[in-house]
């Protein structure tokens, strides 16, 4: 009777500590997972927005929903992301210029990257492209130099946004020349893209991809990659350190982040389903038909790169003077 009662007690103390334990890892996710992309559809950063979430939703057993929130460069979307719950269900793509330029073009900036983000890992470094509208008679960077002195103010450039790299690039080009050029900020690289094809814009420095279709067919001309070394989809492209301008020299890059205070778990099995995907085969090949490598990384990592691009980009924005108040 006693060993019977000491059984009861016993599976008694087993059923309540099982009743008590923490969800175990298989309870992340159990529904659904938001995406938030800081750019319209049909841009780079779209594109390789819904390869990554394609292969994550593979490895976590759940689909990853992509939501376009675009606005003030990028900006808009990343701030919606630091801003949200911190259960595991909303994670980001960041734009490079939202955590390593705008933070300087702002007296009062919407979040601290270090207090209000969690860095789960970089996804992938871009090379840019400048390019020009056929329209314009000229076939480098040199002579375009030559031109925008010859015509200050007569050329227009689009960008990605206001403080996007897209447009730090050009405002650092012209702070090396001395050339007056006309900013026209976009909502993302697609319509500016758009109207750089239709003639409306003069020129644009954005993501590779973005542009060799209409490079190839002749619709806009190449004049310089300004990344380090040349795009293998441009190979004859020269680089701007080639074409003279060394210090003209900026990569777009993209990576993935979630709120803050993540539950351990899920900030567990997010950065495993990240890096899983960013080390796949099939994944390298759909990042290369846009010109994007592969860069997975610690948060460790991933901080310490936010950090060195805001000691490159820092001094370039107080330079120029760029405001977005």
């Amino acid at each position: 009777m006693l060993q019977a009662r000491i059984l009861s007690f016993a599976l008694l103390c087993v059923a309540m500590l099982l009743w008590s334990a923490p969800a175990s890892p298989q309870g992340y996710p159990v529904r659904s997972i938001r995406l938030v992309v800081p750019f319209p559809a049909g841009g780079p950063s779209d594109f390789l927005s819904r390869v990554l979430g394609q292969g994550m939703s593979a490895a976590l057993g759940q689909q990853i929903i992509l939501e376009n929130r675009t606005g003030a460069g990028g900006l808009t979307g990343v701030d919606s992301i630091a801003k949200s719950t911190p259960d595991g269900y909303t994670i980001g793509i960041n734009s490079g210029s939202a955590l390593a330029a705008m933070p300087f073009m702002m007296a009062k900036f919407p979040f601290d990257w270090r207090r209000d983000l969690s860095l789960l890992t970089l996804v992938a470094r871009v090379h840019a492209v400048l390019a020009v509208h056929p329209s314009l008679p000229i076939n480098t960077l040199q002579e375009l130099v030559t031109y925008a002195k010859s015509h200050p103010r007569k050329i227009t450039f689009g960008s990605s946004g206001a403080g996007t790299f897209t447009h730090l690039v050009v405002e650092l080009l012209m702070m090396q020349t001395k050339i007056e050029l006309v900013h026209v900020p976009y909502r993302g690289a697609a319509p500016a893209v758009n109207d750089l094809i239709g003639g409306h814009i003069d020129m644009a420095a954005v993501d590779v991809s973005a542009l060799v279709p209409h490079i190839r067919s002749g619709a806009i001309k190449a004049l310089a990659v300004t990344s380090a070394t040349r795009s293998a989809a441009l190979p004859g492209v020269p680089t701007t350190s080639e074409a003279g301008f060394a210090d003209v020299r900026s990569d777009n890059w993209y990576g993935l982040i979630a709120p803050a205070v993540l539950p351990a778990e899920a900030e567990r099995r997010l950065r495993d389903a990240a890096i899983s995907a960013l080390r796949s085969a099939e994944l390298k090949e759909q990042f290369a038909t846009h010109d994007a490598v592969p860069s997975p990384s610690t948060p460790e990592e991933f901080a310490a790169f936010v950090q060195a691009e805001q000691v490159k980009w820092g001094p370039v924005v107080t330079a120029v003077g760029i405001k977005l108040d």
